[in-house]
């Protein structure tokens, strides 16, 4: 372990952070866990960022925002992970090199890790976007690692046939506010993300991920939608799909096809009209999110 922060307080509480030392084909992985002081030992979940951005969207220090406190006061030990070339985890020469199956393994290390330093046998795991593949692929891969998993915004089939001929995205402040609902100006709606918000996701988008990041996922993505991404058909563990109406990147109807494939009977799934790909940090929405998500990971 090599260092431990306080990073919020409670009247009775404190919010501890470790970051643990990680490394998987000889490239460091940034790991970090989130834990309530008055129960350091608790059932472990990790959460899987998505394209382009790394796992500091999980933890906009606003208000009562981040997911990562919420899910730590009630009762998890949270983990975030930056796949290789995102974020705090170090660079990649080849952005092409770190693509949704090698991300699958990053997963892999890294959950190997949390579980042999833990009490516990299994995972839970919550996968957005991009990190819905991941998890998804690392869930029908590893089924006895996990206990239960949800895919928020999953892409469920491929966006669109786009050939990607640069290892690396150039990424851009206009990009990161991209997934924010906008007004008929495509001026972002304040109505439904607060600005303070906003300018925190923005402002750490920049902050770890800086300019550029990998494409090997993005790759991955831009392909024919008539490709399915998530093997549904192959989790068996309980799977909560949840979605929002709005959302650019995939259909309510994709993800009820989606969910027709589960093979696990407690897997549900669950629509929020309205949402966006963002929900979790939009105003009506995020306390409706995070209490479906937990709600199917207590109702175990």
């Amino acid at each position: 372990m090599l260092f431990v922060i306080v990073i919020a307080a409670q009247a009775d509480a404190e919010i501890n952070c470790d970051i643990f030392p990680l490394e998987r084909n000889g490239i460091k992985l940034h790991l970090e866990r989130f834990n309530s002081s008055l129960s350091p030992e608790r059932e472990p979940l990790i959460l899987i960022h998505g394209l382009t951005y790394s796992s500091h969207e999980f933890n906009v220090e606003y208000g009562d925002y981040s997911l990562v406190k919420f899910f730590a006061d009630n009762g998890f030990n949270v983990w975030l992970l930056d796949i290789a070339g995102y974020g705090r985890s170090q660079k990649v020469e080849n952005g092409f090199t770190p693509d949704t199956d090698y991300a699958v393994e990053d997963v892999a290390a890294a959950v190997k890790f949390i579980l042999n330093n833990s009490k516990y046998e299994k995972i839970n795991i919550m996968g957005w976007s991009w990190g819905s593949v991941i998890s998804g692929r690392f869930a029908a891969r590893y089924p006895e690692l996990v206990k239960r998993l949800v895919l928020y915004a999953p892409i469920v089939a491929g966006l669109g046939e786009v050939n990607v001929e640069n290892d690396f995205n150039k990424n851009t402040w206009l990009h990161a506010a991209g997934d924010f609902q906008v007004n008929e100006d495509k001026t972002i709606n304040y109505e439904i993300a607060e600005p303070e918000v906003v300018n925190n996701f923005l402002a750490n988008c920049w902050k770890y991920d800086e300019d550029k990041s990998p494409n090997g996922g993005r790759r991955d993505l831009l392909v024919s939608p008539e490709k399915r991404l998530i093997p549904t058909s192959k989790i068996t563990v309980p799977v909560l799909i949840i979605v929002g109406s709005k959302d650019d990147y995939v259909s309510p109807e994709l993800c009820t096809e989606a969910f027709n494939t589960l093979p696990n009977k407690l897997s549900k799934l669950e629509i929020i009209e309205g949402a966006s790909h963002i929900m979790f940090l939009e105003k009506p929405f995020y306390k409706i999110f995070r209490s479906k998500i937990l709600e199917f990971f207590k109702n175990s």
